[in-house]
C-alpha cells in the first residue's frame, strides 16, 4: 500500500503544478492518472497545439509545458500510477482516506486532491454505422502528430475549436485537408474562422459547409468518405484519413460516486480554498466549479498554490505557515 501526504488525482498541468507548490511546503505527493503518461488532454489529445496565455511564455507547445512541469518537480520525487483510474474513496480514520484504483493498488493520504480536468472523456462521436470498423484503421479521434498526416489526403468533420485549429493546422502538412461543417457559421474563435476562410480562398483548404459525413468504405482501411450536401446529394470522396472533431463529452465518472456536492458535472468548491464538502478533500482545475469560473490552466495553478496551503494546516493544524519567497528561500527537494 502506498501512502503519502496528498493524493492527486489528475496529472495534467494543474496536478503536476500542484506537486511543486505541495514541496515547497515539504508536503509529499502521488499521482494517479487513468492516461499512461503524464500530462493529460496536453500530451493526450494535443501535445503540437501551441498555448498562448502561459505568463512568461508568448507561445509554448503544449507538450514542452508538460515536459517543463515534470522537470520543476523532479526534486519533489513524485510518486506516479498511471494507466490506473481512481474509482473508490474510502474514510479510513481519523483525517485519512484510502483510495483504490481500477487496478487495485491502495493509497493512503489524509488530503485528496481532485485535478481530473474534464473528469473521464471521450470523444463524440459521428453516428455513422460502421466507425468503429474504421476506428486506427484511417478514423482518428485525437491526433497525437501531425507528422503521421503528412502528405496525406485528410477529411476532417466539425465546426468547433479543434476542427479549425487542426485544419489550419494540417494545411501546411497534408497533401489536402477537407473540412466539413453541418453550417455555414462556426462556433470556434473569430481569428481560426477567419484564417480558415482564407486559407480556402486560397485553395489551401477544400470546405464544404451546409454538408456532413453520412459514410465511410475501404477494404480493412478507410478509403472513401461519403458527404450529404444540402443542394448536391450525396458524393464520395476518397481520403486516407478522417478527423471527425467534435470534441469530448465530459464524464465524471467515478468520482461522481465519491459523496461530492455536484452542479453541471464539475464539483462545487468553495473559493476560499477549493475544498469540496468533504473534509480534506480539494477539487482544482477544470473539474471543480464556482460563480466566475474559468476553464483556463494559468487559474487551476492558482487555484493549486492557495489548496496546498489549506492543506497544510488541515494535515498540520498546530504547526505555525509561515509564508516565504523562493527568490528568497530557493527550492530545496527531498532527500
Amino acid at each position: 500500500m502506498i501512502q503519502t501526504d496528498i493524493l492527486i488525482v489528475g496529472a495534467g498541468p494543474v496536478g503536476l503544478f500542484t506537486v511543486f507548490e505541495a514541496g515547497l511546503l515539504k508536503l509529499k505527493c502521488h499521482i494517479v492518472d487513468s492516461l499512461g503518461q503524464p500530462g493529460g488532454q496536453l500530451t493526450e489529445i494535443y501535445p503540437k497545439k501551441p498555448i498562448y496565455d502561459i505568463p512568461g511564455y508568448p507561445s509554448i507547445l503544449a507538450g514542452d509545458l508538460i515536459d517543463n512541469l515534470m522537470v520543476q518537480i523532479e526534486p519533489f520525487k513524485p510518486g506516479f500510477t498511471l494507466g490506473e483510474r481512481a474509482e473508490k474513496l474510502e474514510r479510513t480514520g481519523d483525517k485519512m482516506y484510502k483510495v483504490t484504483t481500477s487496478k487495485g493498488t491502495e493509497i493512503l493520504a489524509p488530503v485528496v486532491v481532485i485535478a481530473g480536468g474534464l473528469g473521464s472523456f471521450e470523444p463524440r462521436k459521428p453516428p455513422i454505422a460502421n466507425i468503429a470498423d474504421y476506428e486506427d484503421h484511417g478514423v482518428d479521434y485525437i491526433i497525437r502528430d501531425p507528422d503521421k498526416y503528412r502528405g496525406k489526403h485528410v477529411v476532417i468533420a466539425g465546426g468547433g475549436d479543434s476542427a479549425l485549429d487542426w485544419s489550419i493546422m494540417l494545411s501546411s502538412v497534408a497533401d489536402r485537408v477537407t473540412l466539413v461543417h453541418r453550417r455555414t457559421s462556426f462556433r470556434g474563435a473569430l481569428d481560426s474562422v477567419e484564417k480558415v476562410m482564407d486559407l480556402a480562398s486560397h485553395g489551401k483548404i477544400d470546405l464544404i459547409t451546409n454538408a456532413h459525413v453520412s459514410g465511410l468504405s475501404g477494404g480493412g482501411r478507410l478509403e472513401t468518405v461519403d458527404i450529404e450536401e444540402d443542394g448536391k446529394g450525396v458524393y464520395r470522396l476518397d481520403t486516407d484519413y478522417f478527423l471527425p472533431l467534435f470534441g469530448l463529452a465530459p464524464k465524471l465518472g467515478p468520482i461522481g460516486d465519491w459523496g461530492l456536492e455536484i452542479e453541471d458535472n464539475a464539483i462545487l468548491v468553495n473559493t476560499y480554498d477549493y475544498s469540496t464538502n468533504l473534509p480534506g478533500v480539494y477539487a482544482i482545475g477544470d473539474i471543480n466549479t464556482y460563480p466566475g469560473k474559468l476553464k483556463l490552466i494559468l487559474c487551476g495553478f492558482h487555484e493549486g498554490t492557495l489548496m496546498v496551503q489549506s492543506a497544510f494546516k488541515y494535515i498540520y493544524p498546530d504547526q505555525k505557515l509561515s509564508f516565504k519567497y523562493t527568490t528568497v528561500v530557493g527550492v530545496t527537494g527531498f532527500e
